[in-house]
């Protein structure tokens, strides 16, 4: 027999070693481990440690993981309790951008609006912004993020401006402002970052300052 009929033979025949279990102590492997040639047994008592091994360090991710999300989570229910205690509608975007750099420890938080309604007129979040951002914003079906590239929405932070995180506010499907999120580091928006809790964001502020609009 060849050795893949001899594998052929002991694939159909799981239970070959338990009637022959005397050759289990005669077959010789080589371990990658101990550099030296071992049991069979020795050898899957190797594998099954490295199986388990690289299941503890699956299970840690796991649990890194899961504590990541409900610290997030958390911080999450704070910044949207916090919306609905607002008190006035035109207090919206400063307590809105306030509590995201304290509570989720963001440098910069800044935001713009357009079409608001004529009693917002003459806020900060209202103050006029360029075509061209505003066909920026119509442009992003997911949030930005990345490094600044003498981006103008970057202009609307007082301060030098290395990564941000630009997020598209939409009510009804139609293009409201644009929410900005700015950091003095390089690595703290990239282009490679998951966008999916950053476009949570990005839903729950433009349903907060929905009321501002025309």
């Amino acid at each position: 027999m060849n050795h893949t009929e001899v594998a052929h033979y002991l694939a159909d025949n799981p239970h070959f070693f338990e009637e022959h279990a005397e050759l289990l102590g005669t077959i010789k492997l080589t371990s990658p481990l101990l550099g030296r040639a071992v049991s069979l047994q020795e050898r899957q008592m190797e594998v099954v440690r490295d199986k388990y091994r690289l299941l503890e360090l699956r299970l840690s991710d796991l649990l890194r993981l899961a504590q990541e999300n409900d610290n997030a989570i958390g911080k999450y229910q704070r910044w949207t309790n916090s919306l609905l205690l607002a008190r006035n509608d035109v207090d919206l975007p400063h307590l809105l951008t306030t509590n995201l750099q304290e509570i989720f420890n963001l440098p910069h938080a800044t935001l713009r609006l357009w079409n608001v309604a004529d009693d917002y007129s003459h806020t900060w979040f209202a103050a006029p912004t360029s075509d061209a951002v505003q066909l920026f914003a119509r442009s992003l079906n997911s949030p930005f993020c990345g490094e600044n590239k003498d981006f103008e929405a970057a202009g609307w932070i007082d301060a030098p401006i290395a990564s941000l995180a630009m997020l598209p506010l939409r009510t009804e499907g139609n293009v409201i402002g644009l929410l900005v999120l700015g950091s003095e580091e390089k690595e703290r928006f990239t282009s490679s970052m998951a966008t999916d809790f950053l476009a949570q964001l990005a839903e729950t502020t433009s349903a907060a300052l929905s009321c501002l609009i025309k």
